[in-house]
């Protein structure tokens, strides 16, 4: 009896370090700052009812730029990045794979490497690219490789393509940042885009047709991200705003 009361003790006490081990890796993770994190100055914060504050802004005059963005499941990438401030809209696609223009089954089975990706595009003068991807680092496992949430698979690594050579060191410097607040290693790409087809038009804005559609990306992230807008913008976020 002894024996089996101190095996009992033993195997209570690996449980609860193994949920202090995964609480504290998830107020880790939650530190991990983004410059589009909130301050009590400059910035705002929106009210719980509006859904895509993009919506309500005009775009018409802007000089608008482009990066792709890869964070597993492109249903919650997509909706995740609409929501921040300064992007005019999201796409969902299949980057850097080896044919061309796969189907959705064609990706899932893996055979041609291409990732699920985002084309997000976006005016630097309201959003900057080291903003947009401080924001993913916030809604994805960045040391996790072919793997976020319950997706497995080489279509699920993350990643950031750009059509530029010449911002590669600027994509690999914010991650070189990220880098210091994890253990492993970052297995986040930072890689020219070698080639992007759009999804199939039922995977565009497919958790707003499906709002019970499987999700690894916490959306409710995107509503403690600051607003800083620009001298335009600020009649509408003022209004928008709590």
């Amino acid at each position: 009896m002894k024996q089996l009361f101190f095996i009992s003790t033993f195997l209570i006490i690996g449980l609860l370090l193994q949920a202090c081990e995964q609480e504290d890796t998830k107020v880790h993770k939650a530190q991990v700052p983004s410059s589009q994190q909130k301050d009590t100055e400059n910035s705002y914060t929106l009210e719980e009812d509006v859904e895509n504050v993009n919506e309500h802004l005009d775009y018409a005059s802007s000089d608008l730029d482009t990066i792709y963005l890869a964070g597993g499941c492109f249903w919650g990438v997509e909706a995740f990045m609409e929501k921040i401030y300064g992007v005019k809209e999201v796409h969902s696609g299949y980057a850097n794979g080896t044919s061309k223009d796969p189907s959705y089954q064609d990706v899932i089975r893996g055979e041609d490497g291409f990732a699920e990706a985002v084309e997000v595009t976006y005016d630097p003068d309201r959003v900057a690219l080291e903003t947009l991807i401080d924001d993913l680092f916030l809604v994805i496992d960045p040391t996790s490789e072919n793997q976020q949430g319950n997706d497995v698979g080489e279509q699920y690594r993350t990643g950031i393509y750009t059509e530029d050579q010449d911002l590669l060191p600027d994509i690999q410097a914010v991650v070189d940042k990220q880098q210091k607040h994890y253990e492993e290693p970052i297995a986040t790409e930072a890689t020219l885009l070698k080639n992007f087809y759009l999804a199939e038009e039922e995977h565009q804005d497919y958790l707003a047709k499906n709002p019970d559609g499987y999700c690894h990306v916490d959306l409710t992230v995107a509503n403690d991200l600051a607003i800083r807008p620009i001298e335009d913008d600020k009649p509408i976020i003022k209004k928008l705003s709590e």
